[in-house]
């Protein structure tokens, strides 16, 4: 049957917590980049075990931020797993560096590192894994890479707040880590991103470069007796987050161990489900490793009745949300244009944007929800 309402794919979690601490930073008089952006950061640090927790306004821009700190920019490449979302090659691109692009791993759609490693030249400077859907890619094979091959990693843990390699979290393996808080993830400030670090002069040059390049910021120019001038010592840029935003998130971050368990639950019942259809289904985390279970993604196979596409068509038609996580950049209009990249170079991301379907999966997910998707998957394939 249909479903009367429509199931959003990546509906947030916003509680009366969450409104009730924004409503007190609206009384309070003070909106912008002050006290509760300072405490979310302290409570990022504590969460991931890293020293350094900056929050600016995206994902995004904390890779182009840290990226440009780190003095990556015209005449260096960046490595770039293709099948993740286009903002890390756009995040190169704007710091004037060239992305070069690597195929995925055929199980995991993770980057290759096998294909990474063949890809490095004199002018490759930087290396950007994506923990692609939460799962955690192989931190010590990345670090020996970075050592061996004397590079900068600049991890991408967009999806993988919360997750773990071999019991210590995503971002505390002393490499600059970006998170994403963006309103589909598993915590949300509706827009917003951090990056955290080891190295606390990358941290305030981030931190600096993120609100006008401006020797302090407004909460330590007026919160504090007297008045501080400042001045411009850097080119900065207008990426800072605000109280607003950071009051979420300081009522999210202490629920997500337990929502992700939710979500491992969920997950479970979904493989459950579908193990009889023509899908590949997501293979199961490395046990010594935890998932962050951001994206459930499944793959239609060759001997599937319909198209990834139908699929899809058939999912909203039943008034279910879907996503496509994702077509592979190099396929991306600009940059195949820009790079004149055959498809056939990059074989694995090529064919998984092809066939990729990402079900609805949060901690919110009811039984009844997730029979609706399970129903209309099975009618779409004949199950």
């Amino acid at each position: 049957m249909v479903r009367k309402d429509f199931l959003v794919f990546g509906k947030p979690d916003v509680g009366q917590p969450e409104i009730d601490e924004v409503v007190d930073s609206l009384r309070s008089g003070w909106i912008g980049t002050g006290p509760k952006v300072e405490r979310f950061e302290l409570m990022l640090e504590d969460y991931v075990g890293v020293a350094h927790a900056r929050c600016v306004s995206s994902c995004t821009a904390a890779l182009f931020l840290t990226m440009s700190k780190l003095q990556i920019g015209p005449g260096d490449e960046v490595l770039v797993p293709s099948m993740t979302f286009v903002a890390c090659a756009n995040a190169v691109e704007q710091t004037g560096a060239k992305p070069v692009f690597v195929d995925s791993e055929p199980r995991t759609g993770l980057i290759d590192l096998a294909a990474a490693e063949e890809a490095i030249t004199t002018h490759t400077k930087a290396i950007m894994p994506v923990h692609l859907a939460g799962r955690p890619l192989d931190l010590d094979r990345i670090n020996r890479l970075r050592d061996e091959r004397k590079l900068t990693v600049l991890e991408d843990a967009a999806h993988a707040i919360g997750a773990e390699w071999h019991g210590k979290r995503i971002g505390s393996f002393g490499n600059p880590t970006a998170f994403s808080f963006y309103v589909t993830k598993n915590i949300t400030t509706i827009e917003g991103g951090a990056v955290v670090t080891v190295d606390p002069e990358l941290a305030a040059e981030v931190e600096q470069a993120a609100l006008h390049g401006l020797s302090a910021g407004a909460w330590r120019r007026y919160s504090d007796p007297g008045f501080k001038h400042y001045e411009a010592t850097s080119l900065g840029y207008k990426f800072n987050m605000t109280d607003v935003q950071a009051a979420l998130g300081i009522h999210q971050l202490p629920h997500l161990d337990d929502w992700i368990d939710r979500r491992a639950d969920r997950w479970a019942q979904y493989d459950a489900a579908l193990s009889d259809l023509p899908l590949d289904l997501p293979p199961a985390p490395d046990s010594e490793t935890r998932h962050a279970r951001h994206l459930y993604q499944v793959r239609i196979t060759d001997d599937a009745p319909i198209s990834r596409d139908d699929l899809l068509d058939a999912l909203y038609a039943d008034r279910i949300g879907a996503g496509v996580h994702y077509r592979a950049i190099h396929l991306q209009p600009y940059y195949h244009d820009r790079y004149g990249i055959d498809p056939a170079s990059l074989p694995v991301a090529t064919d998984i944007s092809d066939r990729t379907v990402s079900l609805p999966l949060s901690h919110t997910l009811s039984e009844a929800d997730l029979e609706n998707v399970v129903d209309s998957v099975r009618r779409a394939l004949g199950g």
